[in-house]
């Protein structure tokens, strides 16, 4: 008999209560089944390290082949949990006439050699067809030219609106549109602008791209400030993104309403709260706020004498926080310096009133995300990944992960339930519910570790009890960050820093054109022509943002 036929015969509750029996028979379990994790983690390793000799001798590694998919699966390895929590839909194919635009109309007629002398005119049936004309449109400007002897000049006509150099708007907004949100690269836009019978070359493709942006960064400063003032509450996360090869961070910041991009060179805590304040200066205070946090951080006697003597209630620029450390306190460690500036850097955030100071994140539980709100929300979706890594060998930890997860998503969809009718009663139940829900013990040491974690976490998990009008996940910003990667892997990264900036701003504006429901070859077309007879999506945001408070919680008394 194989030891898992074996296992699966016992019945923990059928042993004899002798003294510890029990207890032990479960330590045993647990060291078999942290024996097969190691097992398992050194298998991988293993392999990674005979790909990485194979390839330093010129060969390859093992390809990653996935798996046969069959009923009898190897273990679980996709860590998603739409399974789980997936509420299914009912639907229904919908009419797509009204949506069509009419260009012209044509008259089609049936041949009269068909028709028998009796037949009637019983009017028309009419059909929409859809079709698209790709051709050039190449215009040939005669400017007028006057010179006036009396003041020596020339007066010369100038062109449109939009045409600069030897190409219109109408090129230079496809490619945009087929860059960052059609995720083509830049040789094939470059193959359809020459099969269509254009002459661009790369060089010039690559300014409509990068260069000459100025009027999109200042759509996406606008976006940016309309949507942090459009609700009390954001959504953050990140991914990474090389630029000219080396690794940086692509900052996600949205709501329903917009969605925008910022790369920086660390994730850290003050990069993330440079974001917040749209990568503007730093800038540094010490108030209340800033003593509070710093008396968590076990500063030592000669520090705290020295802020002693550090101007309160004052903003400082990094240069000057930096010079007052440099004569106070000379030969400061780093983590010690960490906490001065972070404590400093998030209270002058708080007190500046030029920028929309957010009151709560939507996140996963990343260290770099506390502390710089009032409030926080986890991620149920990212916490219950956690549970999805574990990898229950024997049958009796798999039936108790299975059961604890059936309850976990079950809890879940009570909360969603409770966002569409809050009442104080059922806010009271849900949080008793979390207690008792996150009190469980299996016995499975791995399970209930990640219990107690999750435990420890309820008031962030359960904000959603005092703010029902915030999502329980963090998905809209991982599926901004899925943007990024979708693009990162067509053209890998930029190489500059307006590259980066260029690909940050784009890609702001296209995504939130998305959420708004604006067409996004006409808004850019619309831009670069200089026609500006669309309204600026910062407007639209403010328009939404009236219509659909995302912050009615903060507002009720």
């Amino acid at each position: 008999m194989t030891t898992s036929k074996l296992l699966e015969q016992i019945d923990l509750n059928q042993i004899q209560d002798l003294p510890q029996a029990r207890q032990v028979i479960f330590q045993l379990l647990n060291l078999i089944e942290d024996l097969q994790t190691t097992i398992h983690q050194l298998q991988e390793e293993n392999q990674q390290l005979r790909d990485e000799i194979n390839r330093q001798k010129g060969e390859q590694g093992r390809p990653p082949i996935k798996p046969n998919r069959t009923r009898l699966a190897a273990p679980k390895t996709d860590l998603s949990s739409e399974t789980e929590r997936h509420q299914p839909k009912t639907w229904h194919k919908s009419a797509k006439r009204d949506q069509v635009k009419v260009d012209r109309e044509v008259t089609v007629k049936v041949d009269p050699a068909i028709l028998p002398p009796d037949a009637e005119f019983k009017g028309y049936e009419d059909t929409v067809v859809q079709d698209l004309e790709i051709h050039t449109d190449n215009v040939l400007f005669h400017k007028e030219k006057y010179y006036s002897p009396s003041q020596q000049r020339s007066y010369l006509a100038e062109l449109p609106k939009g045409y600069s150099g030897q190409y219109g708007p109408g090129v230079r907004a496809l490619a945009l549109v087929q860059y960052f949100a059609c995720n083509m690269s830049e040789p094939k836009i470059l193959d359809f602008l020459t099969q269509a019978g254009l002459l661009v070359s790369k060089g010039e493709l690559s300014n409509w791209l990068i260069q000459e942006q100025a009027m999109l960064h200042a759509e996406k400063d606008a976006i940016y400030t309309a949507g942090l003032g459009s609700s009390p509450w954001q959504h953050i996360d990140d991914t990474a993104t090389r630029v000219d090869g080396i690794n940086q961070h692509c900052h996600i910041v949205c709501n329903p309403l917009y969605t925008a991009f910022f790369t920086t060179e660390s994730k850290s805590r003050l990069a993330v709260l440079d974001v917040l304040r749209n990568l503007g200066p730093r800038t540094f205070r010490l108030n209340a706020e800033a003593l509070a946090w710093l008396d968590h951080c076990h500063l030592s006697s000669r520090v705290l004498a020295a802020l002693v003597d550090w101007p309160r209630e004052q903003d400082w620029s990094a240069a000057q926080v930096n010079a007052y450390l440099e004569q106070h306190l000379p030969g400061l460690g780093a983590q010690t310096k960490t906490h001065l500036l972070e404590a400093t850097a998030v209270a002058a955030y708080h007190a500046q009133l030029e920028f929309p100071v957010i009151r709560l994140v939507v996140c996963d539980d990343a260290p770099q995300f506390e502390w710089l709100t009032e409030e926080l929300a986890l991620c149920w979706v990212h916490d219950g990944r956690h549970y999805k890594k574990l990898l229950p060998w024997g049958p009796t930890y798999q039936a108790a992960l299975d059961d604890f997860l059936k309850r976990y998503w079950a809890f879940y969809a009570e909360l969603v339930q409770y966002r569409t009718q809050p009442s104080a009663t059922e806010k009271a139940r849900l949080s008793a519910e979390f207690d008792t829900l996150f009190a469980t013990v299996t016995h499975y040491q791995a399970l209930d570790e990640r219990i107690a974690k999750t435990r420890q976490k309820k008031a962030s998990l359960l904000m959603v009890l005092e703010h029902p009008e915030i999502p329980l996940h963090n998905n809209p910003a991982e599926l901004g960050a899925r943007l990024r990667v979708r693009k990162r892997d067509v053209s890998f990264g930029p190489r500059t820093e307006k590259g980066k900036q260029a690909w940050d701003t784009v890609m702001t504006v296209v995504a939130t054109a998305k959420k708004l429901g604006v067409n996004i070859t006409r808004y850019l077309y619309d831009r670069v022509s200089g026609a500006y007879a669309m309204p600026a999506l910062a407007e639209l945001i403010a328009e939404r943002a009236r219509q659909q408070p995302l912050g009615a919680s903060w507002n009720s008394p």
